[in-house]
């Protein structure tokens, strides 16, 4: 009888210096992340987001669960400390860290994920759809959630802006993700030389991009074209003390009403047929204080059309509502909007008396309560969106009120706490990706700035300085049509969530059936 023996293959070589290797790819992780932050505005560098998209996907290549969701946070990192700052600016820098730091966790997960999808077929489909379920995650808990920094967010200077008709700004997230594993895949198979195979990444990453340059302009002639102006009355100071000055805030809105006004007399400024004012214009509430109303009176009598008014409405029991109010030059107020997605630690306190125990300084915090509408109002006969805000940053708030049957969104916004920071331009990214999503035209008004009106396919058409008072007159198309996007909802996001988490857990579950090597990576 013959036995025959079988030598175990050589187990791979330990790699040398694991430690720097290490360090070499924490590096790069933050990189990544670095390179995400400066595809927003006020840079807007959107190249570097698919970039740094691939550069993530390469450190991830290879390696365990656990360094995956290490490398994904330091990327979160990367982006989140330099894009947040604006959150400390006059209360230090403790709330802008512990936010970035919550954020990128959301990150790290995405890096265990992509770790676990990357050895897959078809990669960085599942990839991306990976990407989209964190920031879906990110966008709803906690306390509501917080969307900034999605990767749509800073493609509304690139090509792939397009998409978000079909796709909405999820789908905006998934292309550049998608594009960047696909330069990851196309990377590794030319280091390998395996040129087939780098073909079929090379044309996967080009695909959003030809999608978006073929996609077909389906915006719909506009029934009507509306006048529209944003008034920006700028505020005293910068800082939190602004709102000891609130008579100054209205009186300045008031005065620049008036001052348009004398142009349109003048010939100098066409007639508008609506006036949009910024949330907070009035903090003092209109509707008990009879000087706030007969100024607000005034202002609408002086322009001769109704004007939506951002006020701070006070509640019988103590609390408030951030509101924006139809004033009417004849009959005063009417219809409003409840602003409907609060901001935590600020307009409201989470669990109010638990936080305040451990932190008594958190009792600042507002009392605002959230509306229940769907976010529209008639303004002169004219259906408006109304996205105060924060609210501009959510899918479906803006969504509700555009299947509503509304034909142009209005953000009015105040940043002014905020100071001179890249806060109000990460803002209005979020705007004109709304207009495209939409097919609609965007008035942001903001009390200190930017302020702006946007045409449907995303373009500035004019806009303020920051801190100065200026108004925009602009002539703008109102549509009706309802976009893929809009019509779609959440369900685009919701199917690639789903996707990309179960394509994980099925890599899983494969994972303990058989015992992978790390060169075994797809890329």
């Amino acid at each position: 009888m013959t036995i025959t023996t079988r030598t175990a293959a050589p187990s791979p070589a330990p790699p040398s210096h694991p430690r720097a290797a290490a360090i070499a790819r924490s590096v790069a992780a933050l990189g990544a992340g670095g390179l995400f932050y400066l595809s927003f505005p006020p840079r807007s560098l959107w190249i570097l987001a698919p970039i740094g998209f691939a550069v993530l996907t390469l450190v991830l290549r290879g390696r365990r669960v656990r360094a995956g969701f290490g490398y994904g946070f330091l990327a979160g990192v990367g982006l989140f400390v330099p894009l947040l700052p604006w959150v400390g600016a006059y209360v230090g820098p403790v709330p802008w860290l512990a936010l970035a730091a919550a954020q990128a966790l959301a990150v790290g997960l995405f890096g265990a994920l992509a770790v676990l999808v990357a050895r897959l077929p078809l990669a960085p489909l599942w990839v991306a759809c990976a990407w989209v379920a964190t920031e879906a995650i990110r966008a709803r808990v906690p306390f509501g959630g917080f969307p900034w920094g999605r990767l749509a967010f800073g493609q509304a200077d690139g090509p792939l802006l397009a998409l978000a008709r079909i796709g909405g700004a999820p789908g905006l997230s998934f292309a550049v993700a998608l594009s960047g594993a696909a330069v990851a895949g196309l990377l590794t198979s030319l280091a390998r030389r395996r040129f087939r195979r780098g073909l079929l990444f090379g044309a996967c990453a080009l695909t959003p991009v030809a999608a978006a340059v073929a996609l077909p302009d389906t915006g719909s002639t506009p029934r009507q074209n509306a006048t529209v102006a944003v008034v920006q009355g700028n505020v005293p100071r910068l800082g939190l003390d602004f709102n000891a000055q609130r008579r100054a805030v209205l009186d300045n809105h008031v005065a620049q009403t008036e001052k348009l006004a004398a142009d349109v007399a003048a010939g100098a400024s066409p007639q508008p047929e609506m006036v949009i004012w910024p949330e907070n214009a009035s903090d003092i509430d209109p509707l008990r204080n009879r000087d706030a109303a007969a100024a607000i009176d005034r202002a609408a009598r002086s322009i001769g059309v109704p004007i939506l008014v951002g006020a701070v409405l006070v509640n019988d029991d103590g609390t408030t509502r951030n509101t924006s109010i139809v004033w009417d030059p004849r009959t005063g107020p009417g219809q409003s909007h409840d602003k409907r997605q609060l901001v935590p630690f600020g307009e409201y306190l989470p669990m109010r008396s638990a936080v305040t125990a451990l932190v008594p300084s958190a009792d600042e915090a507002g009392h605002f309560v959230a509306g229940d509408g769907d976010g529209t109002v008639t303004l002169n006969g004219f259906p408006l969106s109304v996205a105060t805000c924060y609210e501009v940053a959510f899918d479906d708030l803006v969504a509700e009120s555009i299947r509503a049957g509304t034909s142009l969104i209005t953000v009015p916004t105040n940043n002014a706490t905020f100071g001179d920071t890249d806060m109000t331009y990460q803002q209005l990214a979020m705007s004109r990706v709304r207009a495209v999503e939409h097919d609609r035209s965007v008035a942001v008004a903001a009390t200190s700035g930017v302020s702006a009106i946007i045409t449907p396919d995303g373009t500035i058409q004019s806009q303020t300085e920051i801190f100065t008072a200026d108004a925009l007159v602009e002539r703008v198309p109102l549509r009706e049509n309802i976009t893929p996007a809009t019509r779609a909802g959440a369900a685009p996001e919701l199917a690639a969530s789903i996707t990309g988490v179960a394509a994980a857990f099925g890599a899983a579950r494969l994972r303990r059936r058989r015992a992978e090597r790390p060169d075994q990576a797809i890329y």
